[in-house]
């Protein structure tokens, strides 16, 4: 018979908690909406003035998002993961509020409040995961 040692330590007494949880809601949430996307790439496309194949493509980046954002809240050490992350989602909210405001793309009124949602959503989980780096020690 062998006896562990060690004790886990309780979750309240974890300084990365905060930044798996933004993690692994950022995963969650980004594959589940990538998952509708794709599974309604028509219908949207006519309201917010992308083509279907663009819409499906949107929808499965965000489900790969979503499966590697979930991967690295596993890893043991999440400071340069979660600061990677933070930095990706800050470029993200500049480049959906540009896209949604550049005229780049034949978006409708629906797809600019869309990408403008999305530039949110993204400034939103920056803002979270930043929180989560901040608070793990050095």
């Amino acid at each position: 018979m062998t006896a562990l040692t060690t004790r886990a330590r309780p979750l309240s007494d974890s300084t990365d908690s905060l930044l798996r949880f933004a993690m692994r809601l950022d995963a969650t949430l980004t594959g589940l909406l990538g998952l509708g996307i794709a599974a309604l790439a028509d219908p949207m496309a006519r309201l917010t003035g992308l083509t279907a194949a663009q819409e499906y493509a949107v929808g499965a980046a965000f489900v790969f998002y979503g499966l590697a954002v979930y991967a690295l809240a596993a890893m043991p050490d999440v400071r340069r993961a979660g600061a990677g992350l933070v930095v990706f989602n800050v470029v993200g909210t500049v480049g959906f509020i540009a896209v949604a405001t550049a005229g780049v793309l034949p978006l409708t009124g629906l797809g600019v409040l869309t990408g403008l949602a999305s530039a949110l959503y993204c400034a939103v989980f920056a803002a979270l995961q930043y929180l989560g780096v901040r608070r793990l020690r050095v």
